[in-house]
């Protein structure tokens, strides 16, 4: 071994590469800039640069949303490949797979999950869509679960905040999807006539039958920066309709300016602000009657 490698192999220059099976960095999708992932995950999936929101989890957002010490409820199961589709791979194997990409602690069963706890000390029921689960397709797990939650609103006389982020309705479920739309639709009238707020927070992206019921069918829509939101996509309205839509259509801000959302909430503020409207809507008499769990 000549006097060169001993210097380097002593220096470390010739040592291995560590390597680890998590990425270090990631790629703002809207301004491309490569960002270090624990200080993109330390601010909330948010971009540090350009402020664009990015898609997160259902547990990731149960946990930024509810108090320490929630419960996820136990949802019922359905059938499942009621119809025994197959396109270009079963129905059963698609399920299989998207149920193998969740965290093995907290393993989902379907595209919505539930939390019950409380928001700032605020007795509250909050479901989420999981986009990453089937691009957050609703079909019947998905109804059931929403209804799921909304009953246990109704017994815990509180109010049931609904997290969206769907593609729309699950083709491999056919009709049996979008009879999800009224069964949901029938809950949201049951909260409505107890008295009990029920209130949306839009996320990117809603749209499809989820859009054309549960999500637009709240007291208060709260909806993130940048969120698409909307029923069919851009380019079949345009080649519908015939002509050029205005910049920034179907985004969350647009929709702000011409009524179709109450308001556009920064991700760090959205616990804050559900808590504020919560304690605005909920009647006096039925404060603090909600249980913990």
């Amino acid at each position: 071994m000549n006097w060169f490698t001993r210097v380097r192999n002593s220096l470390g220059f010739g040592a291995d590469k560590k390597t680890t099976d998590k990425d270090l960095w990631i790629k703002c999708k809207s301004c491309q800039e490569m960002l270090f992932v624990q200080e993109y995950e330390e601010n909330l999936s948010v971009c540090p640069r350009c402020d664009h929101h990015g898609r997160i989890g259902a547990d990731k957002r149960l946990a930024l949303l509810l108090d320490e010490g929630f419960e996820y409820l136990d949802l019922p199961e359905v059938a499942e490949d009621p119809l025994k589709f197959k396109d270009t791979k079963k129905y059963t194997d698609r399920l299989k797979a998207a149920r193998a990409n969740n965290p093995p602690d907290q393993p989902k069963r379907d595209a919505f999950v539930v939390g019950s706890g409380t928001v700032e000390g605020h007795p509250a029921v909050v479901g989420v869509q999981d986009f990453g689960f089937m691009g957050g397709s609703m079909g019947m797990a998905v109804g059931m679960a929403f209804c799921a939650g909304a009953e246990r609103a109704l017994t815990r006389k509180c109010p049931y905040v609904v997290v969206t982020a769907a593609g729309g309705a699950r083709m491999q479920e056919g009709i049996l999807s979008l009879m999800q739309m009224p069964r949901a639709t029938v809950m949201t009238r049951r909260l409505k006539e107890a008295g009990l707020p029920y209130i949306v927070v839009l996320t990117d992206p809603t749209t499809g039958g989820v859009t054309a019921s549960y999500a637009m069918l709240g007291d208060v829509h709260i909806a993130e920066p940048g969120a698409l939101i909307g029923f069919a996509g851009q380019r079949v309205i345009q080649d519908t309709i015939r002509e050029q839509l205005p910049e920034g259509f179907q985004r969350a801000e647009y929709l702000h300016k011409h009524g179709m959302v109450d308001m556009v909430v920064h991700r760090k503020d959205l616990k804050e602000t559900l808590a504020s409207v919560i304690d605005y809507l909920l009647p006096a008499k039925a404060k603090g009657k909600g249980k913990a769990a």
